[in-house]
């Protein structure tokens, strides 16, 4: 299964793009899934009378979701809470809380990741493109957490939990937190299986001009830090050359401009501004928006072995966008932090460079070149 998921900036017309492109796949024969991530249902609101042969159309229901979850905590919890005293939360007088929403489209990818329908296409209209890729990092985030507290090598000590707790009286966690941490660790490394997979891409929808130039800049950049595959840039409401005159003969220029200075660097796609807000079957043919893409391979972060020539391993990250004074690198232990810009990842070291120190850095063309050089205390020795 190919998955598409497509943001941009607020107001960018990213919903429209997404119902196009799965509209027009299911036209063509392809089985697709469309995914509408906003509680407000904007997607149906644009499909309209919109309906073709393969296509399915699902929205993400947060307030259902939380409720389940919920409902199941206690279940699951539930001598634990009688211990306690606690009474139970009743899950009809409860809201969503913060979060909920983010956790429900993460649900969603794995339910579709691992549905026993068969789709040839994935298509998600994710949120706008800073809460989009939040909502990206949350599953390898997530899963870091609860390494961290909750560490594999640590989990043969609840065989000892009641011995340790009759002779030295040592809180030992529950069985169920266990459990409960190995089934969600389950869960989010199949979103995050689907996100690595070769046949997942993100497409950035903007209009051309100045603030759609600064937004993809940042979209990319973002995209680029998680490892996510750019498929390409749709300008959208795109002007007709025809019009270039009067009082839109500046802003047919800016677009021309943009669209010029996205073609050095993207795959761009441009869909014409029809005049009004498309709505159903009609004006979504009309936009004639690009296919899914194919498979390609994975991104991929390369060390490049120079031990014979410099004496050193050289760590290749693509960033493009990236500047050097919003750049930033901190090494803790067998992690590196990278920060560029307003992102941030912690990613483990390749096995190689984790019997390194960090020799320096610097940004070439768009990718950042981390130098690597072994440790003698820890580097295999040749005789």
């Amino acid at each position: 299964m190919r998955t598409l998921l497509i943001t941009g900036p607020g107001g960018s017309g990213r919903t429209t793009i997404a119902a196009a492109t799965a509209f027009a796949a299911a036209r063509e024969g392809s089985r697709t899934l469309l995914v509408g991530t906003d509680p407000a249902d904007t997607l149906g609101a644009v499909l309209g009378d919109a309906d073709a042969p393969g296509l399915t159309v699902r929205r993400v229901d947060p307030d259902a979701g939380f409720r389940a979850d919920l409902a199941a905590l206690q279940e699951r919890a539930g001598g634990a809470l009688d211990l306690l005293g606690a009474s139970r939360l009743v899950p009809e007088e409860t809201g969503p809380l913060p979060g909920a929403e983010e956790l429900a489209v993460l649900r969603a990818l794995r339910d579709a990741a691992a549905s026993e329908d068969a789709y040839d296409l994935l298509v998600v209209d994710l949120p706008a493109t800073p809460r989009a890729l939040a909502l990206l990092a949350l599953p390898e985030e997530l899963r870091r957490v609860l390494r961290r507290l909750l560490p594999p090598e640590r989990q043969a000590a609840r065989a000892l939990r009641p011995v340790l707790g009759r002779l030295a009286g040592v809180p030992m966690p529950a069985e169920w937190i266990y459990e409960t941490a190995a089934r969600l660790d389950l869960q989010l490394a199949a979103v995050e299986a689907l996100l690595a997979d070769r046949g997942t891409a993100i497409r950035l929808v903007a209009e051309p001009g100045p603030a759609g130039a600064d937004a993809l800049r940042t979209a990319a950049l973002g995209a680029a830090l998680r490892g996510l595959r750019l498929d390409a840039v749709v300008a959208n409401r795109v002007l007709p050359e025809s019009e270039a005159a009067g009082w839109l003969a500046g802003p047919v220029a800016q677009q021309r401009k943009a669209l010029d200075a996205w073609r050095e660097e993207h795959t761009v796609h441009a869909v014409a501004h029809l005049g009004h807000d498309p709505r159903g079957a009609d004006d979504l043919v009309v936009l004639a928006t690009p296919a899914a893409p194919a498979l390609t391979d994975p991104v991929r972060w390369p060390v490049a072995d120079r031990t014979a020539e410099d004496g050193i391993l050289v760590w290749h990250l693509p960033l493009p966008g990236a500047r050097r004074d919003t750049l930033d690198l901190v090494r803790r232990g067998d992690e590196l932090t990278v920060t560029a810009g307003p992102f941030r990842r912690v990613v483990p070291l390749p096995s190689a460079l984790r019997r390194c120190t960090v020799d320096g850095a610097a940004l070439r063309e768009g990718e950042l070149r981390i130098r690597f050089r072994p440790d003698p205390e820890l580097w295999p020795r040749t005789r």
